[in-house]
């Protein structure tokens, strides 16, 4: 991606990351160096001045289309070596993606960190008539997928459904009937039980091929790790204990990844609070997150760059920081709308008995924010500005309660909020960066998978 201010508005996002495979998945386009993908025809913005910038406009477009585009490091590099967009493209490609509060917003960044202002003010100004555009319009519809006959499927492979869980089994007892009623039945389900007491009555009523394993710590990513190693299975489907799924569940995720050729199918959640359903949680595209609540990856993956690490465990982010590790080696995420899940996110048990709600919104007053695994995660995979911008724009954002990000006028809440609570949020944000300072030097625990 070749416009710089998306760290004003989208800074952790996965494709700033760059690639270390010969191949990966890209938001990449150039008529000549790397054509799109699915001969779609996509018109450049000639409100941009520069051909750098009409180019990383089209690839954007295309990224939130559904179109699946791939690329190589030389192309990469030929890419990157053909100039960047100029100040009012950067201003011009805010406006149309994000409205007139995020313009605001990036011009007072900048103003701040000492650019000059008149260029600034000239730019900023260019953009104020630039009108949004609807990115997640007119989609690829892939109508083959509907048709296809998955050999994948006709072969009958082993999946195992793993669960972590801790003190719910009133919202467990609803995930195991919705696995009794899954179409696809060639799958056995792992639980690594945390629950205080342990209760292994729970399981015996179930119709299901169920491993129980009693976890005495209350460690997340061990148990998720413990799943992996004690399945035989080719295909690891990772699942949350308050979740609910519709019955072609593992058939979807199936069909998906052997239709897009992919190692990962990245179903989608649909939070029953907090923001809004994206539009582009409707159709196939390129993954942009791994959510370990509703995830099939192969069991490849893990037998190549490890498992999950263990610095996240009472913490929060593993699945991102394992979603990043796979996309910078190569593999093939798929953004599946078909493999939905519905996370109730219920307000006791599981990450909650640790104390907090999510990587930004610790429960105690001072309590380092964010969760200090946040910052360990970008600074070990995102250059220094773009880590710097997640943090700030993360901790802004989480001013705003859960439940009220739907609002229109979350943005200026979000500043407001921002200004007046500066001294918590210093000493929380030092205390959270002092504490990831140690995990880094401690370094990743990924355990490797072993290929037998």
């Amino acid at each position: 991606m070749n416009f710089k201010f998306i760290r004003y508005t989208q800074p952790g996002w996965k494709f700033n990351v760059v690639p270390k495979a010969k191949k990966f998945a890209a938001c990449l386009y150039h008529p000549t160096i790397l054509p799109l993908k699915e001969n779609i025809l996509i018109e450049p913005d000639n409100h941009y001045e520069t051909e750098a910038a009409q180019n990383a406009d089209i690839a954007y477009r295309a990224f939130y289309k559904g179109i699946l585009q791939e690329a190589t490091q030389e192309q990469l590099t030929q890419i990157n070596q053909l100039g960047s967009p100029s100040l009012k493209d950067e201003y011009i490609f805010i406006k149309k993606y994000w409205g007139k509060p995020w313009l605001l917003f990036a011009f007072v960044r900048r103003l701040f960190s000492f650019h000059n202002p008149i260029k600034e003010f000239n730019a900023f100004s260019n953009a104020l008539s630039i009108k949004k555009y609807p990115l997640n319009k007119n989609h690829v519809s892939y109508n083959a997928y509907q048709q296809f006959q998955s050999a994948l499927i006709k072969q009958q492979p082993l999946v195992s459904v793993i669960i972590p869980t801790l003190n719910r089994y009133e919202y467990l007892k609803d995930v195991m009937l919705d696995l009794e009623k899954q179409h696809y039945k060639n799958f056995d389900v792992i639980v690594v039980d945390q629950s205080e007491p342990f209760n292994a009555a729970f399981y015996q009523s179930f119709k299901l091929n169920l491993k129980v394993i009693e976890q005495k710590e209350k460690l997340l990513w061990t148990a998720r790790n413990k799943a992996i190693k004690t399945s035989t299975a080719d295909y690891l489907l990772f699942f949350d204990d308050d979740s609910r799924v519709e019955p072609d569940w593992i058939e979807q995720h199936l069909k998906t990844l052997d239709f897009f050729n992919a190692d990962i199918s990245a179903g989608v959640s649909i939070a029953v609070m907090g923001g809004k359903i994206p539009e582009s949680y409707n159709y196939f595209r390129w993954a942009d997150q791994f959510d370990s609540g509703n995830a099939l990856v192969k069991r490849s993956v893990f037998k190549d760059i490890g498992l999950f690490d263990l610095q996240f465990n009472k913490q929060s982010m593993g699945d991102g920081e394992f979603g990043i590790r796979a996309f910078i080696n190569g593999y093939k995420s798929i953004s599946n709308h078909l493999a939905k899940r519905v996370h109730l996110k219920v307000s006791a048990g599981g990450l909650r008995e640790i104390g907090h709600w999510d990587g930004f919104r610790p429960k105690k007053l001072f309590a380092p924010k964010p969760i200090p695994s946040v910052i360990y995660l970008y600074n070990t995979y995102y250059p220094k500005p773009l880590n710097k911008d997640v943090v700030l724009l993360g901790i802004m954002l989480s001013n705003v309660h859960y439940a009220k990000k739907r609002g229109n006028n979350m943005m200026l809440r979000s500043v407001i909020l921002t200004f007046l609570k500066s001294p918590l949020l210093f000493i929380q944000y030092q205390r959270a960066k002092n504490k990831a300072k140690k995990m880094q030097q401690e370094g990743a625990k990924i355990e490797k998978l072993s290929c037998d």
